[in-house]
């Protein structure tokens, strides 16, 4: 078994032809080869499901079959495990696979693995030493993923590591991106073939849990579970780019606002120049993102039950036009941002910030984890008695701590016991659902005032505040509630 180790980025097919220019690969003699790939499972997907990946590459006159784990890629950064032998295409020999598990699995899949979909593209490359130690090949590889007839372009870079340290290829990244459109892909060309094959509609991604290990480190924990975020984040980046779906933005406003919790209840831990580098930057974008996700919030959910109220009233009316016309332009803005070089390049630095973070000993997570919940919960408390007067900036202030307390337990949630985070988490949820609810009306009164300055916005603003009050009335008995329940994370 070997570990791949590489930086996948994507490239716009107008500026491909200036790789072969830079400077840092002209002294350099590229390679160029034509690399035609078939990718094999079975009729129910059991290998996609498994997140494995076999294919048949024809390079030259000589065939490989290749087993390859198929892995998020957080920023870019894929480190895959794979197995490649030559072989003949239709022959299934899996005894060079030498993790006992995966070859049984792959071995009782032989009789039914069939071709699913292919890749045709031609690769053209550079095998750089930039200094002792190190050995980086550079390919551009230009083409078509091909499924059942349907068809994607691949026009991306591959930078991979054959001798060194990640660090390394990083800095090959960064140097290259300073001068090219290049901005870090998650999926993998196998990734990107299975959603081809399976012609299904691109739909927002949400929050999906870390991958954690026994044993694993606090830092570790960290890097594990900001990773994931990224993934969540770049599973939506091109739905936000290219669709009006409101799915995809209000998901990267997640995962961003979770990475930012991550970042602060690590902070501890953290080096001081990481945080005050990064945590502002991943600020910016989330406002960047956030007007837009305010007016569909109001167009979508605030706005109906006035409209359905006051079917005639041309107050009414004109609101509805004005915030269409605000979420037009708030949403060209927010498609700009994720298409913009400055949050490529963000992807590129956070990711390679994070992977060359110190682990550190101490303190133990069982230590770490329980001490940083106490104070996130404490925190809640505290505002919670701050709610009493109806302040709507005290209710945002409780909504962003319980917020950062329930990210925080889902960062966690390996350490606790399953049945008591689950009435403490259900009770958090509700009453964030509440306070979220009040939020969006209060929001939404400063937007009408904005859409429609003056008297004309009276009606819709006195329907605003009366939804806000009559919801206020639930909210001490659900704080209450929430506050009662003991601790999942401090019992024995």
């Amino acid at each position: 078994m070997a570990l791949e180790t590489e930086i996948k980025l994507s490239v716009p097919a107008s500026s491909a032809r200036r790789l072969p220019t830079h400077p840092l690969l002209a002294d350099a003699k590229p390679y160029r080869q034509k690399l035609v790939s078939t990718y094999y499972d079975t009729p129910d997907r059991r290998l996609q499901g498994k997140r494995v990946a076999v294919r048949y590459r024809q390079k030259g006159a000589e065939w490989l079959l290749t087993v390859k784990s198929d892995l998020p890629s957080p920023g870019g950064l894929a480190q895959r495990n794979e197995w490649e032998i030559p072989g003949q295409p239709g022959e299934f020999d899996f005894s060079h696979v030498d993790n006992p598990k995966l070859r049984r699995f792959l071995e009782a899949a032989t009789p039914e693995l069939a071709p699913l979909f292919c890749t045709d593209f031609t690769r053209l490359s550079w095998l750089l030493a930039p200094q002792e130690g190190t050995r980086i090949e550079v390919a551009m590889d230009r083409g078509k993923i091909d499924a059942n007839g349907r068809q994607e372009t691949i026009c991306e870079v591959e930078l991979e590591l054959l001798e060194g340290s990640v660090a390394d290829l990083f800095a090959l990244a960064i140097a290259l991106q300073k001068d090219l459109p290049l901005h870090p892909e998650s999926p993998s060309k196998a990734e990107r073939g299975y959603r081809l094959a399976a012609n299904t509609q691109r739909a927002p991604v949400k929050a999906a849990d870390a991958q954690l290990q026994l044993g694993m480190s606090s830092i570790g924990v960290f890097r594990s579970s900001v990773f994931a975020c990224l993934t969540q984040l770049q599973g939506n980046e091109r739905g936000a780019r290219e669709s009006d779906d409101p799915g995809f933005v209000h998901q990267a406003r997640v995962s961003i606002r979770r990475l930012r919790s991550a970042i602060r209840l690590w902070r501890p831990l953290l080096p001081v120049d990481y945080v005050a580098e990064f945590d502002p930057r991943w600020g910016t974008l989330a406002r960047q993102l956030g007007d837009t996700r305010n007016w569909d919030v109001f167009l979508t959910e605030v706005l109906p039950p006035i409209s359905k109220a006051f079917p005639d009233h041309s107050d009414v009316k004109a609101v509805a036009k004005q915030a269409a016309i605000q979420l037009t332009t708030c949403r060209k803005a927010a498609q700009a941002a994720m298409a913009s070089p400055s949050y490529s390049q963000l992807l590129l630095e956070f990711t390679a910030a994070t992977v060359a973070l110190a682990e550190k000993k101490k303190p133990a997570l069982t230590v770490f984890a329980p001490r940083s919940l106490n104070k996130r919960a404490k925190k809640v408390a505290e505002l919670a008695a701050e709610t009493k007067n109806s302040n709507p900036e005290a209710r945002h202030d409780l909504r962003k701590a319980l917020k950062r307390l329930r990210y925080a337990l889902e960062f966690f949630a390996p350490l606790i016991p399953a049945r008591r985070l689950q009435r403490y988490h259900q009770s958090a949820a509700g009453l964030l659902d509440l306070l979220g609810r009040m939020n969006d009306f209060t929001v939404a009164e400063h937007l009408v005032a904005q859409a429609l300055p003056g008297h004309h916005s009276d009606l819709v603003r006195a329907w605003l505040a009366g939804r806000n009050d009559l919801l206020l009335a639930q909210l001490d008995a659900m704080l209450s509630e929430f506050l009662s329940h003991p601790a999942p994370w401090d019992q024995g």
